[in-house]
């Protein structure tokens, strides 16, 4: 909770003073009342001749204190509000950013699930208890010892009733907490897996209708469903005794004032006496209502103050986390440096909590202008090797070296500056075409229409985007579900051509592209795009042949270095995936050879 404090700002401490302010001229008048209900009964029963004009101006003063009340309730709410809205909004943006400098290890360690569940569910969890606490939680212990105050001057045995009735609510109320308490951290817990199942879901629902595996998903969900309505029944059943309880000892609390206030009327010798002590129990009726009234309104946090402690945990532990990729100190690489080049020297990698190293010791040099090719079966590394460029994750040993320099000195926003990168996935946001291509800033750098359309034109997308309606104002739903795949993936590369990057880095990214349109984005890549270095992930040969160097992994391991000719002469793993797509005719009579002697 220090941390939602340490995020109000000057004009929210004037709203908590003027609020507390407010709260303090509320419980005035509400125990007021009390008094001017005692002199009214008392000047009933006494059946005094100037009564009726005391009763009316006791009563005109009464109505007036009760206004006073709701007005001063109303202004409470309305600072309450405010200072609850301004938290969350805070907060959102600082879980928002938090989020964004996280690398794909924190993310993986919370969970997409998780984290979209942190930065909704548990803030509006903290917002409601911030909206209702100033009312409730400033409210409820000041109302109760003024009350309590108020009481201790009237009849010991009023007030020894009024005590019982105190300690048994409060007892009820711990016994409830620590029952309920850990169950609310659990339910959390299970909003997350909720989220994360039907994330999975939609994000999935192709191949599940595909399979024929809606029962199937309708039982997960159902299973993760049912253990989340099971707990919050729990939790709800447990805290609906708060209610009844209170209702049992307010009304019992009430019959045991008029009681005991019975037999002490009915000992007193005189009409003026009785009228006065059936004034005071009027009025202590009246505080004691006061008092059981605060511990409901305790009662009501208590409800909502466990699942919001464990929000504010859960938001903390997002806050606190430091990200593991750390922000270099270079903005530029130093004056004489070779642009455009990049780098490994002897890079082992393995991913967090992982036992085994995915890269064994790997170097190689790309210099400006070349085209450097990944190759090798699926799991051997190419995605993870060229993922360390960027800094999606650091290389655990050796370096990577950009422009002659390490990237981990580089400040990220520098660093991606100098790449255009093209995820094995394409990612279309939703949009325009125009926005999706010249999608995020670099720094002295305008995109324009123009640019645009070079871009898409380089990527081979012009024919496509001109025929779309609206053509490149033409509407991009979320993740690009209007399109195609091979249109998506065209339009990524146009994203990266549009930026006019030192490097070029294509994880992957002309799977989805035919034969010819691959070739002529290829050639139309090296003519526009000559002076940059390109970093390509590719499984077919076709697609790398021309490559300047290709690096053949297997298993994490460099087993070949070299061009395509090389590596078919020296190279048995590329060889075997060259003869795995191309007839040893199209790969030379060379290979023919080889074998035929084997």
């Amino acid at each position: 909770m220090l941390r939602i404090l340490k995020t109000l700002k000057a004009r929210e401490w004037i709203y908590f003073a003027l609020g507390v302010g407010f709260i303090v001229l509320q419980i005035f008048l509400d125990l007021t009342m009390p008094d001017y209900m005692s002199t009214i009964t008392e000047l009933a029963v006494s059946g005094a001749a100037s009564g009726m004009a005391e009763i009316w101006k006791n009563g005109a003063l009464m109505l007036a204190c009760a206004l006073g009340s709701a007005l001063s309730s109303a202004v409470v709410g309305f600072f309450a509000a405010r200072i609850a809205a301004a938290v969350s909004f805070r907060l959102r943006s600082q879980v928002f950013d938090k989020v964004e400098s996280f690398s794909m290890e924190e993310i993986n360690k919370f969970s997409t699930a998780s984290l979209i569940t942190r930065t909704t569910n548990d803030i509006t969890q903290v917002q409601m208890v911030i909206s209702m606490g100033l009312q409730v939680v400033v409210k409820a212990p000041v109302l109760a010892v003024w009350a309590i105050v108020k009481i201790l001057g009237r009849n010991w045995k009023w007030s020894v009733v009024t005590a019982c009735a105190v300690i048994v609510m409060i007892l009820m109320m711990i016994v409830l907490l620590i029952a309920v308490f850990p169950k609310f951290r659990k339910v959390q817990k299970l909003t997350d897996n909720l989220n994360a199942v039907t994330r999975e879901n939609l994000t999935g629902v192709r191949v599940v209708r595909a399979y024929n595996a809606e029962e199937y998903q309708e039982k997960k969900f159902e299973k993760a469903n049912e253990e989340l309505t099971r707990t919050q029944l729990f939790t709800s059943r447990a805290m609906a005794v708060l209610s009844p309880v209170m209702t049992i000892v307010m009304s019992g609390l009430t019959l045991a004032i008029y009681w005991i206030g019975a037999y002490l009327i009915g000992d007193l010798p005189t009409a003026a006496e009785r009228a006065s002590l059936f004034g005071q129990m009027t009025a202590f009726s009246g505080y004691a209502m006061q008092v059981v009234m605060a511990f409901m309104m305790l009662a009501m946090i208590f409800i909502i103050l466990p699942r919001a402690l464990v929000s504010v945990k859960r938001i903390g532990e997002v806050l606190d986390t430091e990200a593991s990729i750390k922000d270099g100190t270079l903005t530029a690489a130093p004056e004489g440096s070779p642009v455009g080049t990049v780098e490994f020297r002897h890079v082992s990698f393995k991913y967090p909590d992982a036992s085994e190293y995915v890269l064994h010791d790997m170097s190689f040099k790309a210099e400006r202008g070349q085209t450097v090719a990944f190759i090798g079966s699926t799991g051997s590394g190419k995605s993870t090797a060229i993922n360390l460029v960027p800094r999606f994750y650091d290389a655990t040993e050796g370096e990577v070296l950009v422009d002659g320099v390490n990237v981990k000195d580089y400040t990220l926003a520098a660093l991606h500056d100098k790449i255009g990168y093209v995820p094995q996935r394409a990612v279309m946001f939703s949009g325009t075409v125009e926005s999706n291509v010249a999608y995020g800033e670099k720094t002295g750098m305008e995109f324009d229409r123009d640019k645009v359309k070079e871009a898409v034109r380089v990527a081979q997308g012009k024919e496509f985007v001109e025929k779309m309606d609206g053509g490149y104002s033409a509407h991009i739903a979320q993740g690009g579900t209007n399109v195609s795949g091979g249109q998506k993936q065209r339009l990524a590369i146009a994203r990266a051509v549009c930026r006019e990057p030192e490097i070029y880095i294509f994880d992957d990214s002309f799977s989805a592209l035919d034969y010819k349109t691959d070739r002529l984005l290829r050639s139309a890549l090296k003519e526009e795009t000559g002076n940059a270095t390109s970093l390509i992930v590719a499984q077919r040969i076709g697609t790398i042949r021309d490559a300047d160097l290709i690096v053949v992994l297997d298993e994490g391991n460099v087993v070949g270095k070299g061009t395509h000719e090389e590596l078919l002469k020296t190279c048995k793993v590329y060889r075997e995936i060259a003869l795995s797509q191309l007839s040893a005719e199209e790969l030379g009579e060379d290979i023919v050879k080889e074998e035929e002697r084997k």
